[in-house]
C-alpha cells in the first residue's frame, strides 16, 4: 500500500479550493487525481481534517468480540476444537459470518496461544 501524501499538500490543495478554484483545477494544479480532491475538500467539510486515515490492521474482529466468554468457554470444555468448528459455532449460533483469522486474532488477543505438544510431533526415522 502506498504512503499517504503529506498534510502539506492536503491543505494547501483544500485552501486553494476555499480561496476559488474548482476541485479538479486544485487536482490539476496540485498534481493529484480528480477524486483524490473531491474526497480531501469533502472529509474538510465534514470534519474539519484532511490529515490521512489509519492504514492497515484488524477492522472486523471485534464484532465477534461480543461472543468472546461464549467461545473461550467451548475452548475451556474441548481443548481440541479447531478454529473451523469455532467458526461453525459462531455461524449457526449468531449467524455472524468470519473468517478463521478473525477467530485466531480473537483468541490471541485473550492470550491463548498454540503451544506443540513434544508426544505429538511427526515420527522421525528410525
Amino acid at each position: 500500500m502506498a504512503r499517504p501524501l503529506s498534510n502539506d499538500l492536503r491543505d494547501r490543495l483544500v485552501s486553494a479550493v476555499d480561496g476559488g478554484l474548482s476541485r479538479r483545477s486544485a487536482a490539476k494544479h496540485f498534481g493529484v487525481a480528480p477524486s483524490t480532491a473531491i474526497k480531501w475538500v469533502d472529509r474538510w467539510h465534514r470534519t474539519g481534517d484532511v490529515g490521512p486515515r489509519r492504514q492497515g490492521g484488524d477492522q472486523r474482529s471485534r464484532q465477534i468480540e461480543v461472543h468472546a466468554k461464549e467461545i473461550l468457554a467451548l475452548i475451556e470444555a474441548a481443548p481440541d476444537i479447531t478454529l473451523a468448528e469455532l467458526v461453525d459455532h459462531v455461524h449457526a449460533g449468531h449467524g455472524l459470518t468470519v473468517a478463521l483469522s478473525t477467530v485466531w486474532r480473537l483468541l490471541d488477543r485473550h492470550g491463548m496461544t498454540f503451544k506443540k505438544n513434544r508426544a505429538r510431533e511427526r515420527a522421525t526415522t528410525p
